[in-house]
């Protein structure tokens, strides 16, 4: 008599075969993946945010911020990029990324690839080595006072494609909040794979950069809806930060670490060690042990934070990403081909 295949046997396998291609991350991207097909590719990247960082060393925050917002938003697809049109509002449109910034250096290195390597690599890619490029130049200028084309402070893994998809309502939907506790951020976090570690590894992206005042604002005039302080801020330094921002002031930008907004290091930890992270979301760190510990035990811990920050970032740019025929190589990173 034939044998049958047990049900449940095949319902195991199923069940098996769903998690393993369900899963966030990505086993098919490696690093070198355009090593034949355009051996110059991090090499024409490097030189483009280089010559960008020698203008305005600030591009570090917009393009690490870039990156972010692509790989939170329906995976890493350089979804980001694309343009609205008429039939639809993309991504790049939402209110949380008005301020975006740097689509100019990634439009400059595609223009370059393209030239040099048509149709080969994809704007998503492009992405994530314009990030590590600007953080590593930031990161190495800060420790040695001097430039370097070589310095590499992770190794990018590459070989994503381009997703043909980019919708306003996505956004709004996977982006975190600036005014967001850590219970949220959490679980943020974990739908994109991430853990707790890289909650508080990630947040000290905030090291560099600027905000405008009204993404905290109401941490000091109406905290609850009564006219309250959100108390997790130090009240000395919300005073401060009153004498720069009025409740409705959409307009002025501070640093979110003050007198360094492109210096790439641990500082951003000792001020959310001294209640004066700028964010609620930065503030709430302190509200989980994990985090909380990670904050404290890299104040001064500049060597084990880099390194650190390279992992995170590494296991952020596995979220969903498109591979193989998936999705496709962009041709203009603001227009699906």
């Amino acid at each position: 008599m034939e044998k049958r295949f047990p049900c449940s046997l095949f319902v195991s396998l199923l069940l098996a075969f769903f998690f393993l291609f369900s899963t966030n991350s990505s086993d098919a991207l490696e690093v070198g993946f355009y090593s034949k097909s355009c051996p110059d590719v991090e090499k024409i990247v490097r030189k483009t945010v280089l010559s960008y960082y020698k203008d305005d060393p600030t591009i570090t925050a917009p393009l690490l911020r870039l990156h972010f917002h692509d790989c939170f938003v329906e995976g890493c697809d350089g979804s980001v990029l694309i343009n609205s049109t008429t039939t639809n509002v993309a991504e790049k449109d939402a209110k949380p990324n008005l301020s975006l910034d740097g689509f100019d250096v990634i439009d400059k290195a595609k223009a370059e690839l393209e030239a040099k390597c048509p149709g080969v690599v994809s704007c998503a890619d492009i992405v994530a080595l314009a990030a590590r490029d600007a953080v590593s130049l930031a990161t190495y200028v800060v420790r040695s006072g001097k430039w370097s084309k070589n310095y590499n402070m992770y190794e990018v893994e590459t070989g994503r494609r381009d997703g043909r998809v980019s919708t306003v309502s996505d956004a709004i939907n996977n982006l975190p909040s600036s005014f967001w506790g850590i219970y949220q951020l959490k679980r943020s976090f974990a739908s994109k794979g991430l853990n707790l570690k890289d909650l508080a590894v990630l947040s000290a992206a905030h090291t560099i950069g600027n905000s405008h005042c009204n993404s905290f604002a109401k941490r000091l005039y109406n905290y609850t809806g009564k006219g309250d302080m959100d108390p997790s801020l130090l009240a000395s330094y919300a005073t401060t930060l009153k004498k720069e921002c009025t409740p409705t002031d959409n307009t002025t930008v501070l640093e979110m670490v003050p007198g360094s907004s492109t210096t790439f290091d641990t500082t951003y930890f000792k001020l959310v060690k001294e209640k004066k992270g700028l964010f609620h979301s930065d503030q709430a760190l302190l509200r989980s042990q994990v985090t909380k510990n990670y904050v404290f035990s890299h104040v001064t811990n500049s060597t084990g934070f880099f390194h650190d920050f390279g992992v995170s970032m590494v296991k952020m740019g596995r979220n969903k990403v498109l591979e193989g025929k998936n999705g496709e190589i962009r041709k203009n990173c603001a227009v699906i081909n």
